[in-house]
């Protein structure tokens, strides 16, 4: 399919029974507006959310796509179907559903927006009702699209809805407006109209908060969060705990951040690597480690951890002589893995034994049962 379009885009009209929708804006709740269509049924509304503004909708989404797991987390919150493309499924780490009762997501024919690139013909041939992502990602993290290519997606597929909440460097988030994971979730909510998920899991996260509080002992230990290159790492991706919500885990732990008063630079602002020696200068007591979520416990301590063991330099470090190397969880949380992967910190940190979070809740509310 090119990008030209003949006759009337989905967006130009919501019809309903052959009606085209009319009428006036009526003041709705939690940012959100709505339009009643002409003969009832169908309504169109809108959605207010920071960068874009109020986006419109002619009705509920059926189909989605999104730009990581944090929206796609969400999205099977909400008891909905996963998003048919993310910008890169691999990243999706659908195993931490693997506890919860009767909830499984399959990546295996997710298709990957970025694919040397992100083409507007792959948008497209998937055709979403909604793209969950923020344009100033398609705009920066790699040339090739300009405002008027996604003005051009937005009116011939469907609008583009979403925050870049994971993470906050990006030298394009000057001025931006943030959300916490859970103001990003009530937006999702309001766009496919199941705020009563969204208030059930308020109140499951809440009884897990009181649940954590309790089991965070009042000294926490100096962690590291760093990237591992490959399964025997010798270079590093330093990260400093910052915002967003790739980092609502270790900030809700309480944990002490080895590398913030280092003086070793962010790798999101430096986009550097350290080595072994200089890891072993800040020598934290507790050494998290991205990059592994595609592996078990298992696998993680019978690959990377062993090697760090038997390394002349790593062998030295605090963290890897007492056994306190785990996995440091994914950038990319939404409400489910994030209570999956803080509780399995919390195990990892603090030797908590008990579960923090009701599993069969967790299953109840996707289904419906609020």
């Amino acid at each position: 399919m090119t990008s030209e379009t003949t006759g009337h885009t989905r967006r130009e009209y919501l019809t309903y029974g052959g009606a085209v929708a009319a009428g006036g804006l009526l003041a709705g709740c939690s940012g959100e507006t709505t339009t009643a269509a002409a003969d009832g049924g169908e309504s169109a509304y809108s959605v207010s959310i920071e960068p874009m503004g109020e986006v419109s909708f002619d009705a509920v989404p059926e189909t989605w796509v999104a730009n990581n797991g944090s929206w796609a987390d969400m999205g099977i919150a909400l008891g909905l179907e996963p998003p048919s493309a993310l910008w890169l499924p691999e990243r999706y780490h659908t195993r931490y559903y693997d506890s919860i009762p009767g909830v499984s997501v399959d990546t295996s024919e997710m298709v990957a927006l970025y694919q040397d690139g992100v083409s507007k013909e792959r948008f497209y041939e998937l055709n979403a009702d909604v793209h969950v992502m923020d344009p100033n990602f398609l705009m920066n993290r790699f040339s090739g699209w300009k405002e008027s290519d996604v003005e051009e997606i937005e009116t011939n597929v469907a609008p583009l809805f979403g925050n870049c909440i994971y993470a906050q460097h990006y030298p394009w988030h000057e001025d931006y407006r943030y959300y916490t994971l859970f103001e990003g979730f009530e937006k999702l909510a309001q766009v496919f109209k199941r705020t009563d998920r969204y208030e059930a899991f308020v109140d499951l996260h809440d009884t897990f908060q009181t649940n954590l509080s309790e089991a965070v002992p009042s000294e926490s230990p100096e962690v590291a969060v760093t990237w591992g290159v490959g399964d025997q790492p010798e270079s590093y991706y330093p990260y400093v705990i910052g915002g967003g919500t790739g980092f609502k885990h270790l900030r809700d732990l309480g944990v002490d951040d080895a590398l913030a008063e280092s003086g070793v630079k962010d790798f999101h602002g430096s986009r550097a690597a350290i080595d072994l020696e200089t890891l072993l200068e800040v020598d934290p007591e507790v050494l998290l480690l991205r990059g592994y979520e595609a592996k078990s416990a298992s696998e993680f301590q019978d690959t990377v951890v062993s090697f760090l063991e038997s390394h002349e330099t790593a062998s030295q470090l605090t963290a890897v002589e007492n056994g306190d190397v785990y996995r440091a969880g994914g950038l990319y949380q939404g409400p489910i893995t994030n209570l999956v992967l803080t509780e399995r910190t919390a195990r990892n940190l603090y030797g908590v034994e008990e579960d923090l979070f009701d599993r069969d809740r967790v299953a109840a509310i996707v289904e419906g049962d609020v």
